[in-house]
């Protein structure tokens, strides 16, 4: 069963439960050539296994001809490893919570491009006078071109002082942008589809921060400037992305083999990436999209993604953020480094601990959620909870998403605190599991697990200060309250002063009692349990 045009005409696909295209995948591709309507950059993981999907089903469907031109600047090896050998084909495996695969073959890609060495055809894809969307998963780091107080980062300086061989992804766009300008300052929508909050915002912010650069240094002129400032011409609109996309797992690729699927195998490029002509992804999606586009866009309503205005998309990212799926994942990670697991999947099997996050996520978050209204938010916890954390095929581990909790915090469980205390509940002696997970947290910077043994804390930029405050820490000694203090009062980490909202005594005796010995962490979880 070979991945490629002519080998999925092999019955083998279909005898063996493999959904593949219905569409006509040359003519698709014709039109696409002669009118482009939707351009990528970022050629991972995510792109094959969400957006790619949702434009083959508008394919099959007749609500779209032109196809996706995809492109990669940053390791073009991967259009060299994962697109051309399989003909531009993918197969997308999806991860059901019940231990079950969907297993589809995705030809919705036209072209895929490596910016360099194919750079004639981006630029005519780009100022093509139909181009409707420039998206892109190019992670947070791609976005990332100066520093905090506005100077370029040592990487990408020459971007700032010349268009003519960029270096960043976001000096690659200002520069197309600029080409589009100049063949007719056509209309795009610039979509950013990576998972950090505001991210039209931080993409129009950097590619300005260049722009205005070579404004200065006389490159370009202030109609350009104009031009990328002027929301009839170009948007950047914000979005909400919510996939799992794990490497390919290896029972995946051991199930693709044992049916005679070939081009599952993991090749790593020279540039560390990952890549197969497979992606495997949790069943559940979501993608909400500010209605922006000022050059009109796909019909992507009719395949699930929500289209608000600027505001809803803000606010289904804060009811993920704030008290859906990130503080229950959190919760997880902490008290999974303590109990001793190493994986989500599994800790969702613990009645302790999925009780916990039920309350944290049902019972205490729920009550001030913001409430999107064009999304359920109780859907979409329940979703979390009985199919995204069970999934036994997302490999994620408490170890993992435990990294950089302290960053974390304020946004999973202070805005919630915040949210009580402007309902006018300024004493919070009446929540019970945010602050238990609170004084697990400080638990956990102790170093030492519920078996008495010391784990190796995740990678976190405040850990060596904050791992000071419980030095000498041992199991069954008084504890340093005035360490305790210091720590819970901390605003940078919990948004607010936890002791001035009348939690102090409450954070010290659940510090204290899950500190008595081995055992005593999911003693004093139980025991709060069976006091609801």
């Amino acid at each position: 069963m070979k991945l490629s045009l002519a080998g999925i005409s092999d019955k083998a696909y279909q005898e063996k439960g493999y959904i593949l295209p219905t569409f006509d995948i040359q003519a698709m591709r014709d039109e696409t050539a002669k009118a482009p309507t939707w351009i990528h950059f970022g050629a991972g993981n995510i792109l094959r296994a969400f957006p790619c999907v949702l434009l083959q089903r508008l394919l099959e469907s007749g609500d779209a001809k032109s196809g996706m031109v995809v492109v990669e600047s940053y390791d073009e090896e991967i259009i060299d490893k994962a697109f051309a050998p399989y003909d531009n084909l993918c197969l997308a495996v999806s991860l059901k919570s019940d231990g079950t695969v969907d297993k589809r073959v995705v030809a919705s890609v036209a072209e895929a491009l490596g910016y360099t060495r194919d750079l004639a055809r981006v630029q005519e894809v780009f100022t093509a006078p139909c181009l409707q969307m420039v998206s892109m998963t190019i992670t947070e780091k791609g976005y990332s071109v100066t520093d905090a107080a506005g100077a370029p980062l040592g990487y990408c300086a020459s971007d700032f002082k010349s268009m003519d061989a960029p270096i960043s992804i976001m000096a690659i766009l200002a520069r197309l942008l600029y080409l589009r300008f100049g063949s007719g300052a056509h209309p795009i929508a610039m979509v950013s589809m990576d998972n950090c909050s505001h991210n039209g915002t931080i993409l129009q912010n950097s590619i300005l921060a260049i722009a205005k650069a070579w404004f200065e240094c006389g490159i370009v002129k202030q109609d350009f400037i104009d031009y990328l400032t002027d929301p009839s011409k170009v948007s950047f609109t914000w979005s909400m992305i919510d996939k799992i996309t794990p490497r390919p797992a290896q029972e995946v690729i051991d199930l693709l083999q044992e049916d005679g699927f070939e081009g599952a195998e993991v090749v790593v490029t020279a540039k560390n990436t990952y890549v197969s002509g497979i992606v495997n992804a949790e069943e559940c999606e979501y993608l909400a999209i500010e209605n922006h586009f000022p050059n009109g866009r796909p019909p992507l309503e009719k395949v699930g993604v929500i289209f608000g205005d600027r505001e809803t998309v803000d606010k289904i990212e804060k009811m993920k953020v704030c008290t859906c799926l990130n503080p229950l994942h959190t919760c997880l990670a902490v008290f999974g480094c303590l109990l001793g697991h190493t994986k989500i999947s599994e800790e969702m099997k613990d009645e302790t601990l999925l009780r916990f996050i039920c309350q944290i996520g049902y019972v205490e978050g729920m009550p001030v959620v913001v409430d999107p209204k064009i999304m359920s938010a109780t859907k979409f916890i329940d979703e979390v909870v009985q199919k995204r954390l069970p999934n036994p095929f997302v490999p994620d581990t408490p170890q993992r998403i435990a990294c950089d909790t302290s960053k974390k915090i304020s946004v999973r469980f202070g805005e919630t605190l915040k949210a009580y205390i402007a309902s006018g509940k300024t004493d919070l002696s009446f929540l019970t599991f945010i602050p238990l997970m609170c004084a697990g947290y400080a638990r956990y910077l102790t170093g030492i697990g519920d078996d008495g043994n010391a784990f190796e804390l995740s990678p976190d930029p405040n850990l060596a200060v904050l791992t000071q405050l419980f030095t000498g820490y041992s199991l069954g000694s008084p504890v340093n309250t005035e360490s305790l203090r210091t720590f819970f009062t901390n605003a940078d980490i919990f948004v607010i002063d936890l002791y001035a909202h009348g939690l102090s005594q409450k954070l010290v005796d659940m510090f204290t009692e899950m500190s008595t010995g081995v055992g005593a962490i999911r003693a004093t979880i139980d025991k709060y349990l069976e006091m609801v």
